[in-house]
């Protein structure tokens, strides 16, 4: 038996990257998923290859910065599962620039995608969560959401807002059962990586499938116990005293 037997999983961004070991490793887990992304053909190869360890699987493409996508989503998964257990809130991208280089486009991308998608499908989450009176929110953020770096204003910005978003989540969902968490990854080796300067030549890297065990962990407490905040990471990333 897999922890998450009998479990219906929302997983964003799981077509690659962080999202797509999560959806791994939920899979592995027992758990069923719907999994959200904007590439569409992407998203179905991830499908086949969850499918293959056993899970039902709903692909579904959706725009997180996209209510009516979102609100579509949430009842994709319901018509299809008839629940929902958990929504890891983890698409997300990434733009680096110099504070003053940085374009108001930039700026308002990275909110709109790694803050307002995570507020728009926790919220319709939570709507079903509630009434269910049951459930559990992981959102993705990042150790940038506690350290920054420079040339990450827009990036740590929506992250240091999403761990405060987390919490309101879990005070207002505390009455209604339903729990939320924030998961902040460290160095983590993904697609994006490739072409680039391997990061892991300057700092060490950990695989996105050891970073998912921290989030089938949390998927799996009991539903009257929340760990609200993990931060993982490689032994040897300087996390403690960068700053």
């Amino acid at each position: 038996m897999g922890v998450l037997d009998g479990k219906v999983a929302i997983v964003t961004g799981s077509n690659r990257g962080i999202g797509r070991g999560i959806a791994r490793g939920f899979a592995l887990a027992g758990a069923n998923l719907a999994l959200a992304a904007r590439d569409a053909a992407l998203l179905e190869e991830a499908a086949d290859e969850f499918r293959r360890l056993g899970a039902k699987v709903a692909a579904i493409p959706t725009d997180v910065t996209d209510e009516k996508a979102v609100n579509a989503l949430i009842a994709a998964t319901l018509e299809r599962f008839g629940q929902l257990d958990v929504l890891v809130n983890n698409a997300g991208v990434a733009e680096h620039a110099p504070l003053v280089d940085m374009t108001l486009d930039a700026w308002q991308r990275t909110i709109d995608v790694n803050l307002t998608g995570p507020f728009l499908c926790a919220r319709a989450a939570l709507r079903v969560m509630a009434a269910a009176g049951r459930g559990r929110i992981i959102n993705v953020a990042s150790i940038s959401s506690q350290r920054v770096r420079p040339s990450s204003a827009s990036y740590s910005a929506s992250k240091f807002g999403l761990w405060g978003l987390t919490q309101v989540i879990a005070l207002e969902g505390r009455a209604h059962g339903v729990s939320c968490s924030c998961l902040n990854p460290g160095n983590t080796w993904v697609e994006r990586r490739t072409g680039t300067q391997r990061r892991e030549d300057e700092e060490p890297m950990m695989t996105v499938d050891e970073l998912a065990t921290a989030a089938v962990t949390m998927a799996a407490m009991p539903d009257h116990v929340n760990m609200l905040e993990a931060t993982v990471l490689p032994v040897g990333q300087p996390f403690i005293g960068r700053g």
